[in-house]
């Protein structure tokens, strides 16, 4: 999504000139917060390479509920378009590069060039299905059921991912993500 946004600002030499500024690019190492849980979101972030999740607090433990890789735009969606506290944490999991814009900055682009709202609408559309598919698994499936599916559609989390996290999307202890991996 980013360098699409990109080249379509760069058509235009003067909206080059006026917009670059405004896309802040920076490495983070592992475990790097970039919205705790109860702050407001105000940036919307493009990862170039790395890899992030979102997680949320529940009786102290922390439940990961979705992993963002190259390519991909993070923010708590929520919070960053109606200013509502996040419910969120979005953390790296490994270092990082990432590109980050801020809410107006972000707004005023989408002024300049509406045609990138339906880009920003199918990404948003995305994450509904995400997680409308998580909360329909977590009904119906079981965990070996979820684990199989994430190994088929998502090996890229297999690969990159800490068990440990794994086991939390998944709603399961990371004992029980290990006997499930051992009887494949």
């Amino acid at each position: 999504m980013l360098n699409r946004l990109i080249e379509k600002i760069k058509e235009d030499k003067a909206n080059w000139e006026r917009f670059q500024n405004l896309f802040d690019e920076k490495e983070i190492h592992s475990k790097t917060i970039l919205l705790q849980e109860g702050d407001t979101a105000t940036h919307l972030h493009f990862i170039k390479k790395g890899c992030l999740r979102m997680w949320f607090n529940k009786e102290g433990k922390d439940i990961t509920f979705q992993f963002f890789f190259e390519g991909q735009a993070v923010s708590s969606i929520e919070s960053f378009i109606t200013g509502q506290p996040s419910i969120f944490t979005i953390e790296s999991i490994e270092p990082s590069t990432i590109v980050s814009i801020s809410s107006g900055d972000w707004k005023q682009i989408l002024q300049a060039f509406p045609e990138l709202k339906e880009g920003f609408q199918q990404m948003l559309f995305q994450r509904f299905r995400n997680y409308a598919q998580l909360f329909l698994s977590r009904i119906k499936d079981t965990p070996r059921e979820r684990y199989e599916d994430l190994v088929k559609n998502h090996p890229e989390i297999i690969q990159r991912i800490p068990q440990h996290y794994i086991a939390s999307y998944l709603g399961i202890t990371p004992i029980s993500l290990s006997r499930i991996r051992n009887r494949r």
